[in-house]
């Protein structure tokens, strides 16, 4: 019988699901992460001669935008579902710290950098700022809030601030996007684009992603949990797959009315929590959301993995290289350390928050997402740039992110 190439990636997605089901159980508070050992296989499967596709994004951005489109998507609603905080401005203060002041500055500096240090072009120093400043929902498992509670005031500062910053922050960090494809499109001068920016990419679609996701949220969870009739009150029947439904609905829904799908699959997630917050429906939604997003996260890092062993640092500068290096180091810790000023939690507590400032998935979204819709010099080095730091930040990360948490916990419970 002749083996054919479909038939080694079955075995390679059946193993490699398979490996996703044991490995957490295996790295369970050990110094290292999922995603490093996904990437390290991706590394590893692709490297060996065995005819694989390229993995290659500048060549398929389409297709890279689809898949981590709804990768970051699904991690959304489960990052939305897990919290178990209620809304309020005091209670979310760090959240609005960190995406209000820390974001726009660590966007802002990383283009600097990337403009002045790197020589990219203003519209891709722009977008490569905007890519790398949001935290990411895919990879950051390890630093964020557990499954759902019934207890509103379980989770720790660190986790939530995490967990919620990245909710949130994927879809706010879309207008800075637009920028850049603007400039790009029409120049520096902002005669051409700034009013209809203002107006369209910032005010309407926030506008419309926050009220069209919390009215789907709303909607869903009287479904699930308060229909008048029993068939329709899904809850009792337990589906976890209404979890993927309730995403899809909620972006697509917002995206057809011109919103930011991002922010509505969050928002909407709170909504459908917050409808009957402490039913055990909400258990089986988050879990059937974390197994999907589990293994869309093997294979985009293990596409990653292949990335780069086709080539995707071949472009890599060492000053972009070092541009990266200070936006994980210097820019995002100092900007959010600074940003927390004031909010609740200790002095350690805002250091963890600050450093765990993880890039992901959610990057090449956006730079998948931009080159597709605008024409930007010097790709090469900001796709590089973007793979470098992501790759910097899952490792690094990952391994800090047992100790240091197993630490803070440690610390919290002979302080209480």
């Amino acid at each position: 019988m002749e083996l054919t190439l479909s038939d080694g990636l079955f075995a390679l997605a059946g193993g490699s699901a398979l490996l996703a089901g044991i490995l957490p159980r295996i790295l369970e508070r050990r110094p290292i992460s999922m995603p490093i050992a996904f990437l390290a296989l991706g590394l590893l499967v692709f490297g060996l001669p065995l005819g694989l596709p390229d993995a290659d994004p500048l060549a398929h951005p389409t297709l890279t935008e689809h898949l981590t489109e709804i990768g970051v998507i699904v991690a959304l609603m489960g990052a939305g579902l897990k919290i178990d905080r209620p809304f309020g401005l005091r209670r979310w203060a760090s959240t609005g710290r960190l995406l209000i002041i820390a974001m726009p500055v660590t966007i802002a500096a990383t283009a600097l950098l990337g403009w002045w240090w790197a020589g990219l072009a203003p519209a891709a120093a722009l977008l490569l700022g905007s890519a790398l400043a949001p935290t990411d929902p895919v990879l950051a498992a390890d630093v964020q809030v557990g499954e759902p509670t019934d207890e509103e005031d379980s989770e720790d500062e660190v986790r939530f601030a995490l967990t919620s910053e990245a909710g949130l922050n994927d879809g706010l960090a879309f207008p800075f996007v637009y920028a850049a494809v603007a400039i790009a499109t029409h120049g520096l001068d902002p005669a051409g684009w700034l009013a209809e920016w203002a107006l369209k990419d910032v005010l309407y679609k926030v506008a419309v992603g926050v009220l069209g996701g919390a009215l789907i949220g709303h909607g869903l969870g009287k479904l699930f949990f308060r229909a008048r009739r029993d068939s329709l009150r899904l809850a009792r029947h337990s589906e976890g797959f209404l979890a993927l439904a309730a995403t899809f609905l909620a972006y697509g829904v917002v995206e057809v009315a011109g919103g930011y799908g991002f922010l509505a699959v969050f928002v909407a997630a709170r909504a459908i929590r917050a409808a009957e917050r402490s039913h055990e429906y909400h258990q089986v939604l988050h879990d059937f959301a974390e197994q999907t997003e589990r293994l869309l996260t093997v294979l985009l890092l293990m596409l990653l993995g292949g990335a780069v062993v086709g080539g995707l640092l071949t472009a890599l500068t060492w000053q972009a290289a070092l541009t990266g290096l200070v936006l994980i180091f210097l820019i995002r810790p100092l900007t959010a350390f600074a940003s927390l000023r004031g909010t609740p939690g200790s002095t350690s507590e805002h250091w963890v928050i600050a450093a765990f400032g993880i890039r992901g998935i959610g990057s090449f979204y956006y730079l998948a997402y931009a080159v597709t819709h605008a024409d930007f010099p010097g790709m090469e080095i900001v796709w590089a740039t973007a793979a470098f730091v992501v790759v910097v930040s899952v490792v690094l990360h990952g391994i800090a992110a047992t100790p240091v948490m197993r630490y803070l916990d440690h610390s919290t419970a002979h302080t209480v």
